[in-house]
């Protein structure tokens, strides 16, 4: 064949080719619209397989694409967290107003629920997160900057059940649905577990309490980035409150340094090796069922809370070596990045009913979540200038970032308040603080509940 003669391959992109910039899921556009077409096709005309054969691409294509209208969407993805918000809501539409077919949303809310794809995604995501933390990090999170953690949370949630029962609200409800969902690191990790955790036990269908507690977790995310903004100002004209992004006092280049990551084994956890990843997915997985076995013994505290609890211990202690911690980590990480997602599109379908969302959406409500940020600035502040922190660096870190959304939370709330070189004391606030917001959630529900 002639070499300048015309080949059906030059007309479609390619992954490698200078013009193909624009990707959905990793894949060049052109090639994403063609499954994304497969996909719908199959969907309305009923011919998507049952199971997570048919769940899995459905869910993709509808989280990469709502998840695209949200990131590029102006105020949407500057202040309400962009792609999971849309994500959630708009899957959340889909499935109240019927708008695919009842045979797909059985499927995807029985993959979810039934499947136990939920259990399956925080397993990865809390095994992961812990065991990929430097160990020196975590250590000394728990002497030094645990503190700050505790105070942003107790003034937040006293002061969202004390306006609460003021206001006639409920002290409990305002708590349970509002104050703890907010401070306990955003939904994956944070609102969904501890919907499933507070329906248990409370003997509430946990669907009822998420659809209440997301549009909790979406505006406390929202606020948290404008009083990042706010704190920045604020330590400008204050200016012996202010670190200017040194956290401590005295030595805070030094106590970051110590925070990081050693550059060599971040270099190994980074390589990515595809046996490593499969016995990341069955280390995690048996730590959820360990957790079930403890739950057991000691039925008082939740199998997430035992989950976590035993996957720190172990970190801690150094007892996994460097290559099952890598494991869990490459793991975690596969997880997060390709099926989030998907995670959201169920929260959405199987989740959120927008008839009980607008129901929640009250004065009252606005209010209950305004006092909760505030107090976790408030609380964050006071104590980390207990323990020789500047107020305005501890108020952004272990309060705004406990507030937040989690890690896309973290990035916003410290960009507003541009101290992005804080994100080692964010990243503890929203992956430790987070896990300790569903371990005391477990002890608060035995008390109150």
């Amino acid at each position: 064949m002639n070499e300048s003669s015309t080949n059906i391959k030059d007309f479609i992109p390619i992954a490698d080719s200078q013009n193909a910039k624009f990707d959905l899921f990793g894949l060049p556009w052109f090639y994403f619209c063609l499954f994304t077409v497969v996909v719908i096709a199959a969907t309305y005309l009923g011919k998507l397989p049952a199971g997570m054969v048919g769940a899995f691409p459905l869910m993709i294509v509808l989280g990469t694409l709502f998840s695209l209208i949200g990131d590029k969407t102006p105020l949407i993805n500057t202040f309400l967290g962009g792609g999971p918000i849309v994500i959630i809501f708009g899957s959340a539409a889909l499935a109240t107003f019927h708008w695919l077919p009842d045979s797909s949303l059985e499927n995807m809310t029985v993959f979810m629920k039934g499947g136990g794809f939920l259990d399956f995604y925080i397993a990865s995501l809390i095994t992961g997160s812990i065991m990929g933390m430097n160990r020196r990090l975590l250590i000394n999170a728990a002497f030094r900057y645990l503190p700050v953690i505790l105070g942003a949370v107790a003034v937040a949630l006293g002061l969202g059940a004390l306006v609460g029962a003021l206001t006639g609200y409920g002290a409990q409800k305002a708590l349970f649905f509002i104050s703890i969902p907010i401070m306990g690191g955003g939904m994956g990790a944070g609102a969904v577990p501890l919907a499933k955790i507070f329906g248990e036990g409370l003997g509430t269908d946990p669907a009822t309490m998420l659809s209440i507690m997301v549009p909790a977790v979406a505006l406390g995310n929202a606020l948290a980035i404008v009083c990042g903004g706010v704190l920045n100002r604020v330590g400008q004209s204050w200016r012996s409150i202010c670190g200017d992004g040194h956290l401590m006092k005295i030595g805070g280049d030094k106590a970051a340094d110590e925070l990081e990551v050693q550059e060599e084994y971040k270099r190994v956890r980074d390589k990515i090796d595809l046996i490593s990843m499969g016995s990341g997915l069955l280390i995690a997985t048996t730590f959820f069922a360990v957790g079930g076995l403890l739950n057991l013994l000691f039925p008082a505290v939740h199998s997430y809370a035992w989950m976590i609890l035993s996957v720190a211990v172990i970190k801690a202690l150094g007892i996994f070596s460097q290559k099952l911690e890598i494991c869990c980590y490459q793991w975690f990480q596969f997880v997060m990045k390709n099926l989030t997602g998907v995670l959201l599109v169920g929260i959405g379908v199987a989740y959120t009913n927008l008839n009980e969302v607008a129901a929640a959406f009250t004065g009252q409500y606005l209010l209950l979540v305004g006092v909760t940020v505030i107090g976790a600035i408030f609380g964050a502040g006071l104590t980390g200038k207990l323990v020789g922190f500047f107020p305005i660096e501890s108020a952004i870190t272990g309060g705004l970032c406990m507030a937040n959304m989690g890690g896309t939370g973290d990035v916003a709330v410290l960009s507003a308040a541009k101290r992005m070189e804080l994100m080692p004391f964010a990243q503890i606030s929203s992956r430790i603080g987070g896990a300790f917001m569903l371990i005391l959630s477990s002890v608060i529900l035995q008390i109150f509940g």
